[in-house]
């Protein structure tokens, strides 16, 4: 009679499983690109925008509707290089969700409006980026090798090493060990695909995948600084193995930006 699977290697399968056919999905829609891939995006940072609201308000009503809705605005605006209204459907979200969730007395208003910034900025980031000429795919499918590359090697590491805590009492899960995997992952991961696309030199790529390999340890610390807060484990229970939406995007809800800050100053140096 066959033995039953050990819990923490079923769990592992069923992670593997997920990742397999998430990158399949983000790969098919980095490759359609626009308008597609935008409508993609505008669809998940919506659906990150409504995970995020329950987290911080315990439930979604109005305020994470009006979240949602400015959201999908700004990275549809920002998929047409449209970054004035992008950037006005942005600020103007996370004001009037901060005064309506004042008005209803919501007990985090400040949370709340927090969330269309955070969420909203990285939808436009990441289809700004798809849409620079010529370099969009090569820049979003390096994105999202570096991050990925982050989490594999983090995770191995951490589970590997083990020892100090990074953030105990935040995330007690995470240790140094596996940030400087994840650092020295995304790097590795940094430099051999840049060289590839022929978007810099390997050194170049390698230093920009481990300072974007911070930035996503940072989101992933926020998010599970949010989850803390609300008691729970996962945002959400839509990707088995891995959680909500949030858990599985929330290392691009940093790095997206961070990258496209520096491609659009790079850009600006280039043509000035």
């Amino acid at each position: 009679m066959a033995q039953p699977a050990d819990p923490k290697t079923l769990i592992l399968r069923i992670r593997s499983l997920s990742a397999l056919v998430l990158i399949a999905v983000v790969g098919a829609l980095v490759i359609a690109g626009p308008p597609l891939f935008t409508l993609a995006v505008a669809a998940m940072a919506a659906l990150a925008a409504w995970e995020w609201e329950r987290l911080a308000a315990t439930g979604f009503g109005p305020v994470g509707a009006l979240v949602g809705g400015s959201v999908v605005a700004a990275a549809v605006l920002a998929g047409q290089d449209l970054i004035a209204g992008a950037g006005a459907a942005l600020v103007g979200g996370a004001l009037v969700t901060f005064i309506l969730a004042r008005i209803l007395g919501h007990a985090r208003p400040v949370t709340m409006g927090a969330g269309a910034l955070y969420i909203g900025l990285a939808a436009c980031a990441i289809a700004w980026l798809r849409a620079v000429p010529a370099d969009g795919l090569y820049l979003v499918a390096w994105l999202v090798a570096v991050v990925v590359a982050c989490d594999v090697f983090a995770f191995f590491t951490g589970c590997a090493i083990g020892g100090p805590r990074l953030a105990p009492r935040v995330s007690p899960g995470k240790t140094w060990a596996g940030l400087g995997g994840g650092v020295a992952g995304a790097a590795l991961a940094g430099a051999i695909l840049a060289t590839v696309f022929g978007l810099s030199g390997a050194a170049m790529g390698g230093f920009a995948g481990a300072f974007l390999a911070l930035a996503a340890q940072g989101g992933d610390l926020i998010e599970s600084a949010l989850k803390r807060r609300a008691g729970v484990k996962d945002s959400g229970q839509l990707i088995p193995g891995h959680g909500g939406l949030l858990d599985r995007i929330d290392g691009y809800l940093t790095a997206g930006p961070v990258l496209a800050v520096a491609i659009g100053i790079w850009a600006g140096r280039a043509t000035g």
